[in-house]
């Protein structure tokens, strides 16, 4: 992996990272209304759940292998 496709990886995951913590925050706002739409809730969760996945595989790409 060179050096300029690390440094898009980690721009991806700090936009990623900004995502989630929005998502994050719009669900505790959904959860505080009176009446909180469940459809829409339950499609930010999902969102959340596949951005945690994707920061997790591009996580696994930046960190090397570490052969003992």
């Amino acid at each position: 992996m060179t050096n300029e496709d690390e440094r898009e990886l980690e721009a991806e995951l700090a936009r990623l990272h900004q995502e989630h913590r929005d998502l994050d925050a719009a669900i505790d706002a959904l959860h505080q209304s009176p009446a909180p739409d469940l459809l829409r809730l339950q499609r930010l969760k999902k969102r959340k759940l596949l951005l945690r996945d994707r920061i997790a595989f591009i996580e696994d790409q930046i960190t090397p292998d570490i052969i003992a």
